[in-house]
C-alpha cells in the first residue's frame, strides 16, 4: 500500500509542476492546511480517493492517470471486470476499486467501497469536497455522518448527497459493509 500511495504522490507532484499550478494555489482550490498536502506529494499521507477526485479536477486530468500512470484512452465504453478495478486504499477500514479509471472526460467517478467496523469510540474523521455523492448499498449496514445527522442504511437503500458538507461512512454491527459510490 505504501508503495502505491508514493506512486500516485509523486505522479500528483510532477503534474502540478507540469501544470504550473503552486502549492498555495492547490492548497487554497483543496481548502486544506499545507502541511496535509505536502504530505499527500511526499507520499506520507494517504489521500482519499474524494481528494485525488479533486485533484485531478484541478489539474484537468483523468483520476485514472493519476492512480496508474497511464492516459485514459476510452471513449466509448469500458468494462471492469469484478474485483479487476485499480484499488485506493484510503485509510485501513475503507478500500476502494476503481470500476472506470480507463474511460476517459468521465463526468463522475465510480467505486466499489469496503468498509470494516471500526474498532476506535466516537465519531469517524469525516472529510468534504466539491460536486456530489451517490452511494448506493450493496452489503451490510452503513451509519453515514453528513452535516449534523446520522443516517443508518441497509443492502438496497441509498443515498445522494451534497459532498461539499463534512461527511464519513462507518460500517456497523460489526460486519463489513459494502457499496458502491459515484463521485460527481
Amino acid at each position: 500500500m505504501k508503495e502505491k500511495m508514493k506512486e500516485i504522490a509523486q505522479r500528483v507532484s510532477e503534474l502540478r509542476e507540469l501544470s504550473e499550478i503552486s502549492i498555495d494555489e492547490m492548497v487554497e482550490y483543496l481548502n486544506i492546511p499545507v502541511e496535509t498536502y505536502m504530505g499527500y506529494e511526499e507520499g506520507e499521507n494517504d489521500i482519499s480517493a474524494s481528494v485525488l477526485y479533486e485533484i485531478a479536477q484541478k489539474l484537468n486530468v483523468d483520476m485514472g492517470l493519476l492512480l496508474t500512470g497511464e492516459e485514459t484512452r476510452m471513449h466509448i465504453f469500458t468494462v471492469t471486470r469484478k474485483g479487476k478495478g485499480v484499488r485506493v486504499e484510503r485509510r485501513k477500514e475503507y478500500k476502494y476499486e476503481n470500476l472506470a479509471e480507463k474511460f476517459i472526460h468521465k463526468k463522475a467517478e465510480p467505486f466499489i467501497v469496503s468498509v470494516k467496523p471500526r474498532t476506535q469510540k466516537g465519531k469517524p474523521q469525516t472529510n468534504s469536497h466539491t460536486g456530489q455523492e451517490f452511494n448506493y448499498i450493496i452489503k451490510g449496514t452503513l451509519k453515514i455522518y453528513i452535516h449534523d445527522n446520522e443516517i443508518i442504511l441497509e443492502a438496497g437503500d441509498s443515498i445522494f448527497f451534497d459532498s461539499s458538507y463534512e461527511h464519513a461512512m462507518e460500517a456497523i454491527n460489526d460486519k463489513k459493509a459494502i457499496f458502491l459510490a459515484v463521485i460527481l
